[in-house]
């Protein structure tokens, strides 16, 4: 798999889905949220790079791919 940017939000919600089937992605803080996908093994962004905009994106989408 390349490796993931921020602006990957389908992708980065399909892995976080995976690597943490038990979180209802409703109730995430962003602070969780932000680690999380920095901890993800094909995530090679800067973490400085994502805002609340982003992150509310990736939140969405997991959301939507909730497993």
């Amino acid at each position: 798999m390349p490796s993931l940017k921020w602006t990957d939000t389908l992708e980065i919600a399909i892995a976080l889905c995976d690597a943490h089937p038990e979180v209802d992605p409703q109730q995430i803080r962003f602070t969780d949220l932000h680690r999380w996908v920095c901890e993800l093994p094909d995530f090679s962004d800067d973490p400085n790079r994502s805002g609340e905009k982003i992150l509310e994106a990736i939140q969405a989408a997991w959301i939507e791919e909730a497993c």
